[in-house]
């Protein structure tokens, strides 16, 4: 048995001193006091932070298939880095695209040997293949993913609302979450000569397309009482009506994601292609709303949306925002980027635990046996250094590519060790044991 011990363990009755017990992966008691036997390991980690792993749910890998951009080894290390024990691997930008059992499968067969953290998977929904959806389910997914706009990727076309009718009731018969990139483009002309502006980029995506989008998902949501989680919710203006559905009960879970909360548009430079992604980050009043939401539990958590390519397809050359990839590179620092920016606005710890742990657990299905300290769930753990800071360099980066909007931040939050089941697998600053991740599926 290995135990340890923190002055500062965070628990579901505040941080307290705590002696967690650790056997088999799992944790067998949380006590105030040591054990009253022999012959166990102590490990006394003393005024640093004891904190459940971070759950990231929403995780471009990429591989098989464009490993070029990410990979199983690469990102599951960078999340290992940043005190992540458990991702979800979204069914793009791999390829083939997860919307099949056979692509599934090779999936499953391209993560031997390299996880490093704990990951999940999610299937897609793409126009025709409902059919493949009960076979997914079958193999284990954690739910399904679709866009309602073109996803950047031709062989994952968006899903249209027949597609969706098609999809819910299936996917509501598990009790399986729908996640939902909320945008519906329109027919207007937006003006794209200007290249390098990033408010010209800004004005392409405007918030009505998530609200329409996000109108639709509440309507179908409500006809097919299908859990629906909105991904990176961008535009305060849906605050409201989301607010209204959950007031109705309807099964809608939202997220944020760390760099709404970090950045805004007044401090993106024309040409700055690694702050492109989809929806954009908003002007500083919007993401003060969805601080606001966030607190008030509207929002339920955060999530990086990591989704790296190489430094050619962000353009950053040219900085040309629209031709470059939009998506941002961040994983690793997950939970340094959203403590910092809570902390300038006297955010508790543990509500940074609510948002980066135990509901990210409820959306995958996991919330028994993930995102808590406590007797009988998954000895994942951290332990984090809140009050040190670090500043993000490229010699420290475990992404494949060193390029990330958080280059040169200081960031509060160093994490000092990583356990994945139990054991030890980084330690400050290094890989102390690697590929003792497990495959979660359902």
């Amino acid at each position: 048995m290995v135990v340890i011990h923190s002055n500062r363990t965070v628990l579901a009755g505040g941080i307290q001193e705590a002696f967690v017990m650790m056997e088999n992966g799992i944790i067998t008691g949380v006590s105030n006091t040591p054990p009253g036997t022999n012959g166990y390991e102590l490990v006394d980690v003393m005024d640093q932070l004891l904190m459940p792993g971070v759950i990231d749910p929403h995780v471009h890998i990429n591989e098989p298939g464009r490993t070029g951009w990410e990979g199983f080894d690469t990102a599951t290390r960078a999340a290992i880095a940043g005190g992540i024990t458990t991702v979800v691997d979204m069914p793009l930008n791999s390829s083939p695209v997860t919307t099949t059992v056979k692509a599934l499968e090779e999936k499953l067969a391209a993560a031997k040997n390299k996880l490093h953290a704990n990951v999940g998977f999610w299937g897609g929904i793409v126009p025709g293949n409902e059919n493949d959806l009960e076979g997914l389910i079958e193999k284990g997914v954690l739910g399904f993913k679709a866009f309602l706009t073109h996803s950047g990727i031709d062989e994952f076309p968006n899903a249209t609302e027949a597609d969706l009718r098609k999809a819910m009731p299936i996917i509501a018969k598990h009790r399986l979450p729908l996640l939902v990139h909320c945008e519906l483009t329109d027919s207007i002309e937006r003006s794209s000569d200007q290249v390098r502006s990033y408010s010209n980029y800004l004005a392409t995506r405007p918030k009505k397309w998530e609200d329409d989008a996000i109108a639709l998902m509440i309507r179908l949501c409500e006809k097919y009482d299908c859990r629906v989680h909105i991904v990176h919710l961008s535009s305060s203006n849906s605050i409201e009506q989301i607010s209204r559905a959950r007031q109705k009960g309807l099964p809608i879970t939202v997220e944020t994601g760390q760099h709404y909360l970090y950045f805004n548009a007044d401090q993106i430079k024309d040409g700055q292609t690694q702050f492109k992604c989809a929806p954009p980050i908003r002007e500083k009043e919007n993401n003060e709303l969805l601080w606001e939401a966030l607190k008030s539990g509207i929002i339920d958590l955060v999530a990086t949306d990591h989704s790296p390519a190489t430094p050619d397809l962000k353009e950053l050359q040219s900085g040309n925002f629209m031709k470059a990839w939009g998506g941002i590179a961040s994983l690793q620092f997950a939970l340094p980027a959203l403590w910092t920016a809570a902390k300038k606005r006297n955010i508790a710890f543990k509500d940074i635990v609510k948002w980066l742990c135990e509901n990210p657990a409820k959306l995958i299905g996991k919330e028994k046996s993930k995102g808590k300290i406590a007797a009988g769930y998954d000895a994942d753990l951290v332990v984090l250094n809140e009050a040190a800071t670090f500043t993000v360099r490229e010699n420290i980066i475990q992404h494949r590519h060193k390029l990330t909007p958080y280059l040169n931040e200081q960031l509060y939050g160093v994490v000092a060790q990583t356990y994945i089941s139990g054991t030890k697998v980084y330690d400050n600053g290094k890989f102390v044991q690697l590929n003792t991740g497990k495959k979660i599926l359902t």
